[in-house]
């Protein structure tokens, strides 16, 4: 009996979380930027212990930390039986690769080319200059015109002056060539989605990655073939999703083999009930504490680059959650499926944008403000895709959180 009663009390202690999720949401992100501006010395701090590749800062040791967690309950309840069977669903995948290749590049150029060079150029300012690193491999004289930019000497350093805005532009094109890879699957445990299927999603987008994401995301930026920052790439899935990959897959054929599936449903994993959801919104906190003055030093700018990337991230949702109920996939697939597309890879998109314009740029900025909307545009988007699971006429046998 003790076992069914801390069921329930693990069951009531999810529910609260879920129930006012977003309440816990607002809240952490209000905690996070009072902490940043109370504490700004701790917020450096904990914001300093990363690893960073070619000066940009590509895995935060503390955000690792809180991924790890969210992300090792969610691999323990993974069959693996499951995930060899969701390899063989061809159209959940090919309609993922659909949306992140063909799709999601070229409508966030065109939604951030008109929010940011249109409708938001006089807010941001028209004449407004940014200085970015001159491109590999580039020696151009100082007066130079070089693209829409101009160099000039800064500090003694060659620079290229560019439209505020087109290094915007820049920074949110580099989040549409980098479709999520690890963060979907928490998103897609949210919404229950399949979560073998939602781990195969995951590998065929990452090796996917590998051969498009320079090609596209030079092509939008005009700049031939964009350099891939192979380090960001192995290390952000290997700190992201390998490492609570073989610890879920371990922990649970260990489990399993010592203790049956009885103790392992019944006892174990409601210990990690509440554990995703909390390392998630300690994520929240931690996030937006270290951009915290970021954020209260340019609110307008962050507004303006927001909102672009806000339709975007919905635009492709609805996309991607409509062509799933026309193509008849079962609620399981249909969820990660749409919400992979929405999310994006931010860790590559900031080492990219560091690396091509510099640490200081408009387009590194940009990315960052793709960091502080993702969680919780969408933990929105979750929530849109549970009060629509009637939508699917067709069920499949759902999986369930107990694996």
């Amino acid at each position: 009996m003790a076992g069914a009663s801390n069921g329930v009390d693990d069951r009531h202690m999810t529910n609260v979380f879920e129930r006012y999720l977003t309440l816990w949401v607002v809240l952490c992100i209000v905690g996070g930027i009072t902490l940043g501006k109370v504490a700004p010395g701790l917020a450096r701090t904990l914001d300093g212990f990363s690893i960073s590749v070619n000066g940009a800062p590509v895995v935060s040791i503390p955000i690792a930390i809180c991924l790890f967690l969210m992300m090792y309950p969610i691999m323990v309840k993974i069959d693996f039986a499951e995930v060899i069977k969701a390899g063989k669903s061809v159209k959940p995948v090919g309609l993922t690769l659909f949306i992140n290749w063909a799709v999601k590049p070229f409508t966030m150029y065109g939604i951030a080319l008109l929010f940011l060079g249109v409708l938001f150029r006089g807010f941001i300012g028209p004449d407004a200059v940014d200085l970015v690193k001159m491109p590999f491999g580039l020696d151009l004289p100082p007066g130079a015109v070089h693209g829409s930019g101009t160099v000039v000497l800064h500090e003694g350093v060659k620079m290229l002056e560019v439209p505020l805005w087109r290094s915007y532009l820049a920074g949110a094109i580099l989040l549409g060539v980098a479709p999520c890879t690890a963060m979907v699957l928490v998103w897609g445990y949210l919404a229950r989605g399949n979560g073998g299927h939602t781990l195969v999603m995951v590998s065929i987008n990452s090796l996917t990655m590998l051969a498009l994401y320079g090609v596209l995301g030079g092509f939008l930026l005009g700049v031939g073939r964009l350099p891939v920052p192979w380090e960001a790439l192995v290390l952000s899935i290997g700190a992201y999703v390998a490492l609570p990959l073989a610890a879920g897959y371990i922990t649970r054929k260990w489990i399993l083999k010592a203790k049956g599936p009885v103790w392992f449903n019944e006892r174990f994993l409601h210990l990690l009930t509440p554990v995703t959801i909390s390392a998630l919104l300690v994520t929240l906190v931690l996030l937006f504490s270290f951009k915290g003055e970021v954020i209260l030093a340019n609110p307008l700018t962050i507004v303006w680059i927001a909102i672009p990337l806000f339709l975007q991230t919905t635009l492709i949702f609805g996309l991607g959650y409509g062509l799933a109920r026309l193509m008849k996939l079962s609620y399981e697939d249909a969820a990660p499926t749409a919400l992979i597309g929405a999310s994006n890879h931010f860790e590559v998109a900031i080492a990219t944008a560091v690396m091509l314009f510099g640490l200081s740029s408009g387009a590194a900025l940009a990315t960052v403000v793709g960091v502080l909307i993702e969680v919780p545009v969408m933990l929105l988007l979750v929530k849109v895709c549970l009060r629509t699971r009637n939508w699917f006429a067709v069920p499949t046998p759902v999986q369930t959180r107990g694996g």
